[in-house]
């Protein structure tokens, strides 16, 4: 449990990192160590985040593609505005609604015709052209080398490619870079990926050609030789000779939305969450149906603390799958499913017991996962992003070392379905960063990997910390529970009514009396990845200090001074 370590002496099983400057945490220690190098260089959180978040698209490019999604928000302290930029790409203009449905028996393929839009790099250099003060080649510099030069497998990254090495074996052009030597890379291995490494290499040429134009020029050249260059060309041609959907001016015209987030109030704080075409208002959904009093009265990670915050999700979940989906298609009514009216209904139909279900023996599969990084400058400006998009579903373009985003599997074939395929539409994301702040007091960037258990476990460690004043890194390494009594935001889509799946660290007597309340209770391992991997700062605006929580589930880390 959260106590068996002794306050006095030790934050957690990992150190909560304090400082006063600025700090950087990320999904993988590289990425925080990039994003630190650039705010010790004199750039702010945008800078330091974009940096860190292009490193991700490098070492953690199982679950992080740069080719990929992107969504981003940002906090500027001298507005006191927060924004939100999309990331996430549109189906391409040639889809017809009914597609999967007449030639796929109701499926999205993994493959080609998943693919959507890539996002991510737009996503990146909007956020520097809007924000930033640094150059496109000054944020990937480190992003290249670690391409260019490989880095260090480890652990995790090597049991992901393991696991499927017959995935990547499926496309040449995806086993020459994921099964070197005709096998997956063992931990120790140095990692090269010399044709990403090329890719982000001609942005930064391209920029520099056009340098003369000023920095937001240059940055625009970068995003062109992505999107209208040689890298757009190499894509296209892929997609021409394999019966792609993408054409030219889907690439061309694209451009990621920059958006107001939603804002929900929980215990004195504003909790910042991106629209509904993600699944982020889920996390306000859950909030308001709980009320805190009654989950102080019982218990911190109790069975009845646990049960009232299943069932409240569980509510949340169904409106996610009858309402949510790209805005610019479907009417998603956020305004009323956060309405009193609304969260009244709710509350009254949750039971001391859950609804009885027949238990299944399957297994909920591991979702096509994610990273995130977060960063705090010395100026009190905060980045919070989950980039994604696996590349083990879609194979790689050859001579780029990108998967064009294959965010597809996270629409329906249905076209009934509020998140339906569609041409020009977006699918709904999974990925979601989040911002917490109490004015006057703290400023809290927060987010997690993990598909349909991120919002799950971004409401816990809000509670942890707002309800029960754990410090971060004790909030994060707190055990964690989710439940899938949902359809799966992933293509095919199961769904496993009942089924609630605990940390083993909770033990037997909370297992069996949540079993006893009609949950279909599974056991995870006792620091189970799939229960997320959630980072955040905490920054004090009454001390003027930050803390780092980095989650050791995965390869987090923090950084800063």
């Amino acid at each position: 449990m959260a106590g068996a370590t002794d306050p006095a002496v030790m934050d957690g099983y990992r150190p909560l990192l304090r400082g006063r400057r600025h700090m950087a945490v990320a999904g993988h220690y590289l990425a925080a160590q990039a994003a630190l190098q650039i705010l010790e260089a004199g750039g702010n959180a945008v800078d330091a985040g974009v940096a860190g978040g292009l490193v991700l698209s490098v070492v953690h490019s199982e679950y992080v593609n740069f080719a990929g999604v992107a969504p981003i928000m940002i906090y500027s302290a001298e507005s006191g505005r927060v924004e939100t930029i999309s990331g996430l790409g549109t189906w391409p203009g040639a889809l017809t609604p009914d597609l999967f449905q007449r030639e796929h028996g109701g499926e999205i393929p993994e493959g080609i015709l998943r693919t959507v839009v890539p996002a991510a790099p737009c996503a990146w250099i909007s956020a520097l052209q809007r924000h930033g003060t640094i150059s496109f080649a000054d944020a990937a510099a480190q992003a290249i080398e670690h391409a260019a030069r490989g880095f260090v497998m480890y652990p995790f990254m090597a049991n992901i490619l393991a696991s499927h090495e017959a995935d990547y074996a499926r496309w040449p052009s995806s086993a020459e870079i994921y099964l070197p030597g005709g096998a997956p890379p063992e931990i120790g291995d140095i990692f090269v990926q010399s044709d990403l490494a090329a890719s982000l290499s001609y942005m930064v040429a391209e920029e520099r050609a056009a340098a003369k134009e000023g920095r937001v020029a240059g940055l625009e050249a970068s995003r062109d030789a992505f999107y209208r260059g040689d890298i757009a060309a190499k894509i296209l041609s892929y997609h021409r000779e394999n019966d792609g959907l993408l054409a030219a001016e889907d690439l061309a015209e694209f451009r990621c939305a920059v958006e107001a987030p939603l804002r929900h109030r929980f215990m004195d704080t504003d909790v910042y969450v991106c629209g509904a075409w993600c699944q982020g208002p889920l996390l306000a959904h859950a909030l308001a149906l709980l009320q805190p009093e009654t989950l102080g009265a019982e218990g911190h990670n109790s069975a009845a603390y646990i049960h009232q915050i299943t069932e409240a999700l569980k509510r949340a979940f169904a409106d996610r799958e009858r309402h949510y989906g790209d805005p610019r298609f479907v009417h998603v009514p956020l305004e009323r499913l956060l309405s009193p009216e609304h969260i009244a209904a709710q509350r009254a139909l949750i039971q001391a017991q859950a609804e009885p279900t027949p238990p299944s023996e399957e297994v909920p599969p591991v979702p096509r996962d994610t990273s995130y990084i977060c960063v705090v400058d010395n100026d009190g400006n905060a980045f919070s992003a989950t980039p994604s998009d696996v590349s083990y579903d879609t194979p790689v373009i050859p001579g780029t070392g990108l998967c064009p985003s294959s965010r597809g599997s996270q629409s329906w074939a249905d076209p009934a379905h509020p998140s339906s395929a569609a041409p020009g539409k977006r699918p709904r994301l999974t990925p979601n960063p989040a911002l917490a702040m109490r004015a006057g007091e703290f400023v809290m960037p927060f987010g997690t990997p993990g598909g349909d258990v991120q919002c799950q476990a971004m409401l816990q460690i809000l509670l942890n910390i707002l309800l029960f004043g754990m410090n971060p890194q004790s909030a994060v390494e707190a055990p964690r529970f989710a439940t899938y009594s949902f359809p799966n935001s992933f293509a095919p889509h199961e769904a496993f009514p009942g089924r609630l799946n605990l940390e083993g660290r909770f033990g037997p007597e909370i297992e069996a009396e949540l079993a006893a309340r009609g949950h279909d209770v599974r056991l995870w391992p006792d620091w189970s990845p799939l229960a997320g991997a959630v980072c955040l700062i905490f920054q004090d605006l009454q001390r003027g200090t930050l803390a780092g929580a980095a989650d050791p589930r995965r390869p987090a880390m923090a950084a800063g001074r």
